[in-house]
């Protein structure tokens, strides 16, 4: 369900900066059903990829072999990403907080971490310049914490005007996509509230998940199900 409704928010989008994972799988389950004409990119250089099955990296030579084209990184960021020609980012994150800040860095302290994450990558310059960014992470206390062990990419930063302040181009995160709902910004405080809730979740579960008090949409909605032919097309791209 998750991943089903996160590629359904590509439909009419026209470009992506996709991220490895599930945003990756997120992003191509959208190009086989909902938006047929989208232009993924990833940040080893390739420009409208078309895999048949999740890539492992940035680096899978799926993404090069079926590319319109391949350029260098340092194009995809000079000449693509910081311009704000890129409509949509997909992210994931190991630590998100109310405002969409994401930590793909370290759990713990940075000098002596539990754990050493992979790191940045694109991530910083993604949430930064993209003009809408989107976050697909589990609805778990570990990923959705009060406070984040390291701010990797901003989201909101500490609220409203941050992203001006520090002269961000993009509007940021504009809905983060779990396996129980759906969050937005709120338009005024920028703080994450619950807006949708997938079959089978309850808002409960969501609140008690969440390492700070969320806030829930007075008109909280319900997610469609599956449809027979996403399905279809995911079993296709994960078989």
């Amino acid at each position: 369900m998750m991943t089903v409704a996160a590629s359904r928010a590509l439909a009419g989008r026209r470009t992506c900066f996709v991220g490895i994972g599930l945003p990756s799988l997120a992003a191509n389950l959208a190009r086989a059903t909902c938006a047929p004409g989208i232009v993924l990119i990833y940040e080893s250089g390739t420009i409208g990829s078309k895999p048949d099955r999740p890539p492992l990296s940035i680096g899978d030579g799926s993404l090069a072999e079926t590319a319109d084209t391949v350029v260098s990184s340092a194009e995809i960021f000079n000449y693509w990403l910081q311009p704000g020609r890129i409509d949509v980012g997909f992210l994931g994150a190991a630590q998100l907080d109310r405002f969409a800040n994401l930590n793909t860095t370290v759990i713990g302290d940075y000098r002596r971490p539990k754990v050493r994450l992979p790191g940045a990558g694109g991530a910083p310059e993604i949430a930064a310049s993209c003009k809408e960014t989107i976050v697909v992470v589990r609805h778990t206390p570990r990923i959705f914490v009060d406070r984040l062990d390291f701010t990797t990419s901003v989201g909101h930063g500490d609220g409203p005007g941050a992203r001006e302040r520090l002269g961000l181009r993009g509007a940021g995160p504009v809905r983060i996509i779990t396996d129980l709902g759906v969050l937005e910004p709120d338009p005024g405080t920028r703080e994450l509230v619950l807006v949708n809730v997938h079959p089978g979740a309850r808002v409960e579960d969501a609140v008690a998940r969440t390492g700070w008090p969320l806030r829930v949409a007075p008109d909280l909605a319900a997610t469609e199900p599956p449809t027979a032919a996403e399905l279809d097309a995911l079993r296709a791209l994960t078989s």
